[in-house]
């Protein structure tokens, strides 16, 4: 499933996302039908909004028994929680964040590896935790051979969390600072997330500050070690 963020401003990641699918044997398939999850209407509490756009969501996904994967944890957040509380006592959407379906479905335990290793500052979003990722996106990174730079409190918030950055910009901006300036602090140079809203978030602070740090999504990282001869096209589907 491919973001709205990640249509938007992030087609990278999608592209790297399915490189990296296909490099563990998958075949992908990308139904150009598929909008919105429905997020932004359900976190603002207007859930009969956040139906309308769920309920094509799933059409768009039905009749298949494949596993829906997203380089997003809170779009998977949305999917495997958000619908469960909106369509009480329907079978909860099978969906997992990209490196949470690597790991512990397709059971990766080595990466090709960057040569020369990055070193990086991960920041964990905060859907991430909520769903209980821990360290995948990291370790996975680390398979690649990726330093990881370590830095004060590393789970704090970005400060994007949705409409709260357009409702609270100038909370919002803060606790994205403070963020900023404890990873300056650790002398990183650059930022790796799995969700798009924080990178996007980060980003726009970092380009309003002029200060030299780089964003990327951790997808984007470990589709550059894979061999350029594996590059395939994902199956269009719908």
């Amino acid at each position: 499933m491919l973001t709205c963020l990640c249509d938007a401003f992030f087609g990278e990641v999608g592209i790297a996302a399915v490189r990296m699918l296909e490099h563990v044997g998958c075949t992908v398939e990308f139904n150009n039908a598929q909008t919105c999850c429905g997020q932004p209407p359900y976190n603002a509490g207007d859930w009969d909004s956040a139906r309308k756009i769920a309920d094509h969501a799933k059409r768009v996904f039905a009749g298949s028994d494949a596993p829906i994967v997203c380089a997003s944890a809170s779009c998977t957040a949305m999917l495997r929680e958000g619908y469960a509380l909106l369509y009480p006592g329907e079978p909860h959407v099978q969906a997992y964040e990209l490196s949470e379906f690597l790991l512990t479905k397709m059971n990766v335990t080595e990466w090709p590896l960057l040569d020369p290793a990055p070193k990086v500052a991960f920041h964990r979003s905060c859907h991430g935790r909520g769903i209980h990722l821990g360290d995948s996106a990291e370790r996975l990174l680390q398979m690649a051979g990726v330093q990881l730079i370590e830095f004060g409190a590393t789970d704090q918030c970005c400060g994007f969390g949705g409409a709260f950055s357009v409702t609270h910009p100038k909370v919002s901006g803060e606790i994205g600072m403070e963020k900023l300036n404890r990873i300056r602090e650790s002398g990183a140079t650059e930022i790796v997330s799995g969700d798009m809203g924080c990178l996007m978030h980060l980003g726009g602070l970092i380009e309003k500050q002029n200060l030299m740090l780089r964003t990327r999504h951790y997808a984007e990282l470990l589709a550059e070690a894979i061999p350029a001869k594996e590059a395939k096209l994902a199956t269009p589907a719908g």
